[in-house]
């Protein structure tokens, strides 16, 4: 009785909440930013040859290894070795400190337009000063994290939902806002096919980085498997519903948004203004001011905010509470008197802190300075996936080993090609996804820095993870 009480998901169930873990808002406005209408053809085409079958691996990992919570370094040790899982948990870790070193940009433009009516405050302000701000946020939320406030979840939550209630009020908004008077598409001939059409040259390869960064991290669901009525049929039906709704809101919300900005003359500020620019856009199509705007600058940044605070602490948890001092150091593990790993802590700060400040040495606009930093996420995140690949090549190669509920192919080579195709795409990307999105002719210096820092952080960042096995050694030696 008490497993069938367990087993109370349904697919829509894993469908709805997988779908509010993978997609966000801002998913559009960057790929639009980037590919402007032609975006619609890109988000098929990323759909069927890398998210479904991408889902359905994590289906198939997190059905087999139901008792490890999900976490990916858990499947490779299970499959593999410990030094392994260790370095798959570094690269879970590690990838954050770029998306931590972005989120007070990210608060404080939230802020700014909130309570000003615009994202121009900051402008005047030197990419050195706006960067030390920065750094501050960081520091002071990187306290209040130290401090073990980190049970946010129902603020997380809330702000979670309310964004994405938006997000889909914003898809409802702009598409009736053409049938509204006095207000016509910005983007021309958008019932033609040609404009939907991309053009497959290498500009446009370097832009995938970030359309793989929008899709990914539906590992997060596969605590969920087992907790599905019938795991066999309705997860991998929750998974194709899931890609569905995906499918709908990343094509019809680049409509919107072709519809708001005109694809062929893309503001260069839209990845960091874009969303909140939208919102006012619709505001003023309806008569309602800036209503919509201040209501999604106000629930983002109390959002941007409870993800920074819990996305300091629990990668960090990953990392330290599930390897012993063959790995890290012992230092690293030290508890404060709120259980909080403090020298984890510091080790994270001094590496958000180079990230925010080194920049901000030859990059002198704060808009350049914004998109190079999303970029850079778009390059490393994806980094983590590559360990959900490993895994199934993995565990495809162990089939009869283990047991699973659920099986996205039985066939062992078949699976290892499938998750050696997702592998290769995501390493493809994320190496041409380094190439700096500016003009080289217009700025020959910034883009050979760009360049430089796109190849070098995530180098750095993973030989880190090499490093710290060494010294972990020497300090049980030294013992």
């Amino acid at each position: 009785m008490g497993d069938t009480n367990t087993k109370q998901f349904r697919w829509f169930t894993i469908a709805l909440i997988a779908f509010n873990t993978v997609w966000g808002f801002n998913n559009v406005v960057n790929n639009y930013a980037q590919q402007g209408a032609t975006v619609i053809t890109s988000w098929i085409i990323i759909l069927v040859i890398y998210f479904i079958p991408y889902t359905l691996m994590v289906g198939q990992l997190g059905s087999t290894f139901q008792k490890s919570g999900g976490g990916v370094s858990s499947w490779i040790d299970e499959t593999s070795t410990r030094g392994l899982a260790y370095f798959a948990a570094w690269t879970y870790w590690v990838v954050h400190v770029p998306y931590l070193a972005q989120k007070p940009q990210n608060i404080l433009i939230a802020i700014s337009w909130a309570f000003t009516g615009a994202g121009t405050y900051f402008n005047h302000f030197s990419t050195a000063i706006f960067s030390i701000i920065c750094l501050v946020v960081f520091l002071f939320f990187m306290w209040v994290a130290s401090k073990g406030i980190t049970t946010l979840g129902i603020i997380a939550t809330l702000a979670g939902m309310a964004t994405f209630i938006m997000s889909i009020l914003f898809i409802f908004l702009a598409i009736a806002a053409p049938h509204l008077p006095n207000v016509s598409a910005a983007t021309p001939h958008l019932t033609s096919v040609k404009t939907y059409i991309p053009n497959f040259n290498f500009g446009y390869f370097t832009t995938l980085s970030m359309l793989v960064l929008a899709v990914g991290g539906s590992e997060k669901i596969a605590p969920y498997v087992n907790k599905t009525k019938n795991p066999s049929k309705e997860f991998p039906l929750g998974m194709i519903i899931l890609a569905v709704l995906v499918g709908i809101c990343a094509i019809i919300g680049s409509i919107g948004m072709a519809i708001i900005f005109n694809s062929h003359a893309i503001p260069k500020d839209l990845m960091m203004n874009g969303a909140y620019s939208a919102f006012q856009t619709l505001g003023r199509y309806y008569h309602i001011g800036n209503a919509l705007m201040i209501t999604y600058g106000l629930t983002n940044s109390i959002g941007q905010i409870a993800a920074l605070i819990v996305s300091i602490d629990a990668p960090l948890r990953i990392l330290l509470s599930g390897h012993n001092d063959q790995y890290v150091p012992k230092s690293l593990m030290k508890l404060n008197k709120h259980g909080v790993f403090i020298n984890g802590y510091k080790m994270t700060g001094v590496l958000v802190g180079i990230l925010i400040m080194v920049p901000a040495i030859g990059i002198k606009n704060i808009q350049e300075l914004y998109n190079w930093l999303l970029n850079l996420n778009s390059i490393v995140m994806p980094l983590r996936y590559l360990w959900v690949f490993v895994a199934f090549m993995l565990l495809s190669r162990q089939m009869n080993k283990f047991h699973s509920d659920y099986r996205f192919v039985k066939n062992k080579t078949i699976g290892w090609l499938l998750g050696f195709w997702c592998f290769l795409f995501t390493a493809f990307v994320c190496i041409l996804g380094m190439v700096p999105k500016i003009s080289f002719s217009a700025n020959p210096h910034g883009w050979l820095l760009q360049l430089g820092l796109n190849i070098v952080t995530p180098i750095v960042l993973i030989a880190l993870g090499l490093i710290m096995p060494m010294i972990a050694r020497r300090h049980k030696a030294k013992v």
